[in-house]
């Protein structure tokens, strides 16, 4: 009988970004050289290549590595019987994932881990500690590393060097010096226009219009078409103009030449998380670069800023802020002003011609609708017969939920048992008892055997919280209801409390009628 050859998967990965690529597509030399190493060791070895994984610009760290994950769903469903790395700090440099996968998973999955240039191979059970080592110095390595660049950019923010990967639209990296930004005349005409225009009395979302009508592509895709690796929002309008890409910009310092960064700070060196930083703590510093907007104007247009800012009620908020959608594009409506009273409005229609077939309505309305839609819900659940009704359910629902916890008490019983089973296999095969053979044979069935109670606990365990949500909703929903029947008026509080989000749509030309679905919190 031929023996069938060992099928590799072969893992590359690059953290720094490449200056030689021609396009995002392109292969970093690195990589190049990781592949080649990586295939010729595989060929000495006469093991069969079943995919080759390849990961560009990303840090060790990163969980979120694409062909990572991709590597280690095909681990889970056995394709391939050997992981090859250059080094473990290629695959990981988090001890966490070490454990969890090069110790723990792939021997359940029956996989060997492999790294050439540190040795690292879990065939060769005598250098696991060594692995783990590995995986320490990786993590401090990971500390310190995050510690030494953040301090090193805070020195160069804290001296007005520009940081950023991309400069701000009108600016653009100037090649002679680093840190230092120099005006894209192209864009930076774009950005004077949009002061003036504000300066002139026009509203953000109007400007955004009027550069959509003209085809002037936003700040990302832009940069895009300046051939720069930007990531863009894959979105149905993400090439527009919009609202607070204006309103972000009108309140810009850098184009008045001050250099103002660490808006942002991150949450951990272990996460690409970002959590915004009190404007106290920002750095700015003045005349690091070349004004685009001159004071004037700049004074003109933060005055009229500050001006439209004020609220309609001040210190208040709107009724439905942040909680009223557009039913038609998913844009949060805006609420506008007319004769004294309140409208909401999706302001996306006005941005482009297609944008959106936009929806309005006045928020007496949906306040009327949500308070009949509350009395209506209150009429239905607080109904005698209904109740009975619900008492049965109910008493339906914990005779599933007992039946459900007895089945995975026993699930949970019968996987002790075999995690049992496996370290006692393991004893008898150090003592000498058990061939490798017969081990590796007897623990791959009580792994298996394992495996599949996990899966059914994990299983069974999804309906049980499917019954327990159903029947806290049957406990909460009556109690809800009959605090909030026969209101008057809603106030903001109520509102958060209730709604989750208000989808509004367009009025019918017939009926006169304006769709809304209320997507409530209970």
């Amino acid at each position: 009988m031929i023996e069938s050859k060992s099928r590799v998967a072969i893992y590359c990965r690059l953290s720094e970004e490449d200056r030689n690529k021609q396009s995002e597509t392109d292969d970093s030399n690195s990589i190049q050289n990781q592949k080649s190493m990586l295939l010729q060791y595989s060929l000495e070895h006469g093991w069969e290549v079943y995919n080759i994984y390849s990961d560009d610009d990303y840090t060790g760290s990163d969980r979120r590595r694409p062909e990572f994950n991709r590597l280690l769903e095909d681990a889970k469903n056995r394709k391939f019987d050997i992981v090859l790395c250059k080094t473990q700090s290629r695959f990981t440099r988090e001890l966490e994932l070490v454990e969890k996968y090069i110790h723990g998973l792939f021997p359940i999955w029956g996989i060997r881990f492999i790294s050439i240039v540190d040795n690292a191979d879990t065939a060769n059970k005598g250098n696991k500690k060594s692995r783990q080592i590995n995986g320490l110095v990786n993590e401090w390595y990971l500390e310190d590393m995050s510690e030494n660049i953040k301090s090193v950019l805070t020195d160069r923010r804290k001296n007005g060097h520009h940081i950023g990967a991309f400069a701000l639209y009108g600016y653009k990296k100037d090649p002679d010096v680093k840190g230092h930004l120099i005006i894209d005349e192209e864009a930076a005409e774009v950005v004077r226009e949009v002061f003036t225009l504000f300066s002139q009395g026009y509203g953000k979302t109007a400007i955004a219009r009027m550069l959509n009508d003209r085809g002037i592509p936003n700040p990302t895709e832009y940069k895009r078409l300046h051939g720069l690796r930007y990531k863009q929002p894959k979105t149905k309008n993400s090439t527009l103009w919009k609202y607070f890409a204006i309103s972000d910009m009108l309140v810009n310092e850098i184009y008045i030449g001050n250099m103002v960064q660490g808006k942002y700070g991150s949450v951990s060196y272990k996460t690409k998380q970002n959590k915004p930083r009190p404007k106290d703590e920002w750095y700015r510093v003045e005349g690091t670069h070349e004004p685009i907007i001159d004071r004037e104007l700049w004074d003109r247009v933060q005055a009229l800023v500050a001006q439209k800012a004020k609220p309609f009620t001040v210190g208040t908020i709107g009724l439905f802020a942040r909680k009223a959608r557009c039913m038609n594009c998913g844009y949060t409506m805006r609420s506008s002003k007319n004769h004294g009273k309140h409208y909401l409005q999706c302001s996306n229609r006005h941005v482009a011609k297609d944008a959106c077939i936009g929806s309005f309505i006045s928020v007496d309305k949906l306040e009327k609708a949500v308070i009949d839609e509350l009395n209506k819900l209150s009429a239905e659940y607080l109904d005698k017969d209904k109740l009975e009704q619900n008492v049965q359910f109910n008493n339906d629902l914990r005779g599933q939920k007992e039946a459900l916890e007895t089945e995975i008490a026993a699930y949970q019983k019968k996987i002790a048992e075999y995690t049992k089973g496996i370290r006692e296999l393991y004893l008898d095969k150090v003592k000498g008892i058990l061939s490798e053979l017969d081990y590796l044979d007897l623990s791959k069935d009580f792994s298996t055997q394992k495996e599949r109670l996990e899966k059914l606990v994990i299983d069974t365990q999804k309906q049980l919280d499917v019954i327990e949500r159903k029947m806290l909703i049957g406990d909460n929903r009556r109690q809800l209801i009959e605090q909030y029947t026969n209101l008057e008026h809603l106030d903001r509080e109520t509102v958060e409390k209730l709604i989750d989000y208000v989808l509004v749509g367009k009025k019918d030309p017939v009926t006169k009628e304006v769709p809304i679905e209320i997507h409530w919190n209970f």
